[in-house]
């Protein structure tokens, strides 16, 4: 009974064998077709995608900016190689707006690792950072890069001078912020620096200069050397201007006579230089000048307009003027300005139709007049007009403002009293005929 219960489960066991290599064997047989559907699908999806959100290949709107890494500290750069390169992208258009608004996500670095003093050409490497994008293409591919040992030297600063000081004046001696800079950059132009030069003008100075100066380094022919580092690069110069033993500036007083014409005044007097440098081979006299000298007498009698005019200094024996020996005097003459009134000035009606009369309250008016008084002293009534224009009017009684006319320049109406003129139109009587 237990042999023929064994060999039935045997026959079960086989049987479920069987069915499951059948299963297996249908599920094969749709494997080609479950491929087909599924490669069927993604064409659909990347038609979708790529209709909505097309492919652009186009050149990068900005050129990139090339970075170096990687360079030894102990060296440098001598050569210009190319700051930047193009690079042409295939992106989906939503990248390339994205890539457009940060260019920060496209870089093109040169990597200077292990590299030694010389001439290389470094390949350059294109990164983006964005996805997806396609690099197709970049100009240049690589670039050549001279490298060169950095050296760092300390030189002398010198101060060199160009032009003289004016006239009995002599530089003293120069003071230096700094006594020296640090000049670094390639070991061959370092090696050159023969030293290094504050250059400053002295010309027609006169007094102690203090500036601040660019360094320059220069070789032994004295060219400048360019393509380094000084360190500091500038240098404050304090230089005394001292007055020649001899010499003096002292100012200039103008000396007049005469008086200007009646009527007339004074307004100024000045006089160009101001000041002059005056020398004498004695001491003594410079010392004992009173800080001033004078000119020769300047006559201004009768004098209406302005003047100006060269005059001679009145110097002591012994003393002269360095450079010109006259010095300009410019005077200012003005007209004494004054007032004038005038009372009960008649006024005349002007406009007024020939059928018509006007009769005025009050028929005089009070004036005052300003300007220079001698043409306030010459004028006559004949220069002042007074009217009133009733041009248009018809009868009635009016408010009117006299018109001021002055024949004479200068003079100007200061006052009108009364401002107004009550102006009463009424018709003209009418002639009495002869008999």
């Amino acid at each position: 009974m237990y042999a023929s219960e064994s060999r039935a489960g045997l026959i079960q066991f086989a049987a479920r064998r069987i069915n499951k290599v059948s299963g297996l064997q249908r599920l094969l047989k749709y494997i080609p077709t479950f491929l087909t559907a599924l490669v069927l699908a993604m064409a659909v999806w990347i038609s979708a995608v790529t209709s909505t959100d097309p492919t652009q290949e186009r050149q990068y709107a900005q050129p990139i900016p090339i970075e170096t890494i990687g360079l030894d500290p102990g060296l440098m750069i001598t050569n210009e190689p190319p700051a930047e390169i193009n690079v042409v992208l295939s992106a989906p258009m939503s990248v390339w707006n994205q890539l457009n608004a940060d260019s920060s996500t496209i870089r093109a670095v040169v990597d200077l690792s292990g590299l030694a003093a010389g001439t290389h050409s470094v390949d350059l490497q294109v990164q983006v950072s964005q996805r997806p994008v396609e690099i197709v293409s970049y100009a240049p591919r690589a670039i050549t890069v001279t490298l060169e040992q950095l050296s760092t030297r300390s030189v002398p600063i010198k101060l060199v001078t160009h032009g003289d000081p004016a006239v009995g004046y002599e530089a003293g001696l120069p003071s230096l912020s700094q006594s020296s800079t640090v000049v670094s950059g390639p070991a061959s132009l370092v090696e050159r620096v023969q030293e290094v030069q504050a250059l400053l003008d002295l010309t027609q100075v006169f007094e102690t200069v203090s500036r601040t100066l660019t360094l320059q380094a220069v070789d032994a022919n004295e060219s400048p050397v360019n393509g380094l580092t000084l360190t500091p690069d500038r240098v404050t110069v304090t230089l005394p201007i001292n007055q020649k033993g001899g010499y003096r500036n002292v100012v200039v007083k103008v000396v007049t006579s005469g008086e200007v014409a009646n009527g007339y005044r004074l307004t100024n007097i000045s006089v160009f230089p101001a000041a002059v440098t005056v020398f004498s081979s004695d001491p003594t006299a410079i010392a004992n000048l009173p800080g001033y000298v004078e000119t020769m007498p300047l006559d201004l009698s009768n004098v209406k307009d302005d003047l100006d005019i060269s005059v001679t200094l009145n110097l002591p024996e012994g003393v002269s003027v360095v450079g010109d020996q006259t010095v300009l005097v410019r005077v200012g003459i003005a007209a004494i300005q004054s007032s004038l009134p005038l009372s009960n000035q008649k006024i005349n009606v002007i406009g007024l139709a020939p059928n018509l009369a006007a009769t005025l309250s009050p028929q005089t008016i009070d004036l005052i007049l300003s300007g220079p008084l001698p043409m306030l002293d010459a004028l006559t009534e004949a220069d002042v007009t007074i009217s009133l224009d009733a041009t248009g009017l018809a009868r009635g009684t009016y408010q009117l403002e006299p018109k001021i006319e002055i024949s004479i320049a200068d003079v100007k109406v200061e006052s009108v009293l009364p401002g107004t003129i009550e102006v009463t139109i009424t018709n003209a009587p009418t002639p009495t005929p002869r008999r």
